[in-house]
């Protein structure tokens, strides 16, 4: 017990020392490279040369595109991980994070970001730091308990790092990794995620995302527009997601090279940005401009907010690496900024300021397209420390998962992992069954017989095995059929003749499995089926059976583990 709990902690002290320092170098290396290549507003605005400003617009996304989309072809299956592929490797029998896959996707975001592609740096450093967390859990610990903790201390250290949250990284890490609150988890992710904040805000003073004035809420019709605001909300976010649907599924159907499409997708960012530059990278000095309130006129947060979601949306479909993460910050942003520019129609001239807007914009269309309603409300919380203002937050939230739940799903990540067949709406459980094979249960203890034996010599090898059937197969042991005891009593009984072979009389079971099906599908078949074992076939070849007590026992105790792990306290 002693011994766990030090390894635990020093997991979380560990973890969050190195994301954050980790971090920190990230984001300044993408903010260097911002400023080198002229793609923040304060650079831009002191290039004197407009021709090589318009040049470098359009050009340093190109390329940037061209390097991310060569990197794309050593990438496992040509793509790179995402916030998705580490919630999926998180509940997998072994949570390890490859260590090569890791490290190209971590570089291809730093290139991604730093040449101003429109995604997202929150998810690659979720990513980053579940990687390192991964690799320390590797070496403090083999069991998978230990393994999945260390990939949710690197995920809340970077959130804490990022947004200068603590609490929300802690609840990010359970709410949108994990998906359970043991005990035992709680200490070593809290400590990693205090840490990485101490050492990104603390030691290296980085400034928050956004500073808004003291202010409270102006008149109670309002929470009647943080609702609306909630609820409109999700409509934005689902456009968001269901966009970057449509520009994957138009890549697919391209099928063009990896370096041209994203090359593409840089070229295009890039013409466009000419003229709304606001869309270059994460978008940070647009964030905290709308939350001003007076550098934007409402046409141009609505053109600015049309823009990123649809640049995103092509950079992420046509492959540049990132996070939808960010994006959705700026773009909910802007559309509580569009809404407040309006509040005086509503409440008159006495509303609260738009600041007060845009935040419950950005946490209305984030929350659900990352599916952490408390991160959302935390974050803000933690940046402002004014409970008023997460108070209507809160209530935008609400309304925005409430509906986005009903019209999308629980998050964008939840959606990918669904194509893949990897539902977490089904139960931990279930997930854990659907990763097990059956192969390590199938058992040789049943009687076979050639398809070309008699009836009579089926009924004595079942008679002498004890059994209640036999099943036939052919001379290469393909599955023909089962014979049951009662099936050779009852054609004995209506007069046929036993020196008939198998073959004419074997009947196929209803429910076969293949060798290298799942536990659960196992498991949810075998409410059908009525026998004694179930036929396990590879190709066509028969290779064993599968009992149900041996079935019933296997989900039991994947459902005990499961259970132990939510409720372990160390």
């Amino acid at each position: 017990m002693i011994r766990r709990i030090w390894i635990l902690t020093l997991l979380g002290i560990v973890v969050g020392g190195t994301v954050g320092l980790m971090a920190v170098g990230f984001v300044e290396g993408v903010l260097w490279l911002n400023v080198q290549f002229y793609l923040t507003r304060i650079a831009r605005e002191s290039l004197a040369d407009r021709n090589l400003l318009t040049v470098l617009t359009i050009g340093v996304p190109a390329a940037g595109g061209l390097v991310v989309g060569l990197l794309r072809k050593w990438a496992q299956d040509h793509r790179f991980h995402r916030l998705e592929d580490v919630i999926e490797i998180a509940h997998s029998p072994n949570p390890s994070m490859p260590v090569r896959q890791s490290v190209l996707t971590s570089l291809a975001a730093f290139l991604s970001l730093g040449a101003g592609a429109s995604v997202g740096q929150y998810g690659p450093l979720a990513h980053m730091g579940a990687s390192i967390g991964s690799w320390v859990g590797r070496i403090l610990g083999s069991d998978r308990s230990i393994g999945t903790i260390s990939i949710a201390c690197g995920c809340a250290a970077a959130i804490s790092a990022a947004f200068h949250a603590p609490i929300a990284g802690l609840v990010f890490a359970r709410e949108v990794v994990l998906r359970h609150y043991s005990l035992r988890a709680f200490a070593p992710i809290a400590v990693a995620s205090i840490l990485a904040y101490v050492v990104a805000h603390i030691v290296f003073k980085r400034a928050p995302l956004f500073r808004v004035e003291a202010l409270s809420i102006a008149s109670p019709l309002e929470y009647v527009l943080f609702i609306a605001i909630g609820i409109t909300g999700a409509v934005v976010a689902t456009a968001f997601m269901r966009t970057i649907e449509l520009a994957s599924n138009l890549s697919q159907r391209l099928a063009w090279p990896a370096p041209v499409m994203t090359m593409l997708a840089g070229f295009a960012l890039g013409v466009v940005a000419l003229q709304v530059p606001e869309i270059l990278g994460i978008g940070q000095d647009a964030l905290r401009m709308a939350m001003g309130g007076e550098a934007f006129a409402a046409v141009d947060l609505a053109k600015i907010l049309l823009a990123k979601l649809l640049l995103t949306a092509l950079c992420l479909g046509f492959g540049f690496a990132g996070g939808v993460f960010s994006p959705a910050l700026l773009i909910g942003t802007l559309y509580g900024a569009l809404i407040g520019a309006g509040a005086d129609w509503f409440v008159g001239d006495q509303h609260s300021p738009i600041a007060v807007y845009a935040v419950c914009g950005m946490v209305a269309v984030t929350s659900p397209v990352i599916g952490a309603p408390l991160t959302g409300v935390l974050i803000v919380f933690e940046l402002t420390q004014n409970f008023d203002l997460a108070t209507a937050a809160l209530a935008s939230v609400a309304f925005a998962n409430l509906v986005g739940f009903r019209i999308y799903g629980r998050s964008y990540f939840d959606a990918q992992l669904q194509a893949r067949g990897f539902d977490l709406s089904l139960g931990r459980d279930k997930v854990t069954a659907q990763q097990l094979s059956i192969r390590h249960l199938v058992s040789k203890d049943y009687t076979a017989i050639d398809a070309d034996r008699t009836l009579t010599e089926v009924r004595a090898a079942v008679l002498k095995d004890r059994r209640g059937q036999a099943h036939v197969v052919d001379d290469a042991g393909r599955y023909v059929g089962t014979l049951t005891l009662h099936r050779l009593l009852e054609l004995s009984s209506r007069g046929t003749s036993l020196d008939e072979p198998a073959r004419d009389y074997a009947t196929p079971e209803r429910l076969m499995l293949n060798a290298d099906d799942s536990l659960w599908a196992a498991t949810s078949k075998l409410k059908d089926f009525p026998g004694e074992s179930i036929p396990v076939v590879e190709g066509e070849r028969l290779v064993g059976v599968l009992f149900e007590a041996k079935i019933v026992s296997a989900y039991l105790g994947v459902v005990d583990r499961v259970r132990e792990e939510e409720h372990a306290a160390m």
